[in-house]
């Protein structure tokens, strides 16, 4: 029989009391360098339009107030949109859009502008296409 109490919980030790936990790898392997470099996060499409409305109602001196009461939607949905917090219907951003003198076109191509423009930061310079050689075309090329 067991001198295990009922009702109690029996603790079972994985290694020997004292002892270090060691990295299980090959004697061959290197050391490591740290923790890897976080994954790059593209920007959201309801951040930059909301940057686009943002910028164009200041550049004017418009308050939010007033270009909500001209797109008619509420001054709180319209500052949601702004700061990327709500992701607006078409005619929520049409209506933005025409408020500030822009037409829909006109907001999602600057939006576009804008992704362009972060990603390229991201990558190093954007997009490479056939027609565009790099100079490091061939080499391999390690940080």
């Amino acid at each position: 029989m067991s001198n295990h109490v009922p009702n109690e919980a029996r603790v079972i030790p994985l290694r020997p009391p004292g002892a270090r936990p060691q990295a299980a790898r090959p004697a061959t392997a290197p050391p490591r360098q740290g923790p890897p470099a976080p994954a790059v996060k593209e920007p959201l499409w309801r951040d930059l339009v909301g940057d686009v409305l943002r910028r164009e109602r200041l550049a004017q001196e418009r308050t939010l107030k007033d270009v909500a009461d001209e797109a008619r939607i509420s001054m709180p949905y319209l500052s949601e949109v702004e700061r990327g917090r709500k992701e607006a219907s078409s005619e929520v951003l049409a209506a933005a859009a025409h408020a500030l003198g822009l037409g829909l076109g006109d907001l999602l191509s600057r939006a576009q502008g804008e992704l362009i423009r972060v990603t390229s930061r991201y990558s190093g310079g954007g997009r490479r296409t056939a027609s565009s050689p790099s100079s490091s075309e061939g080499l391999c090329m390690a940080a």
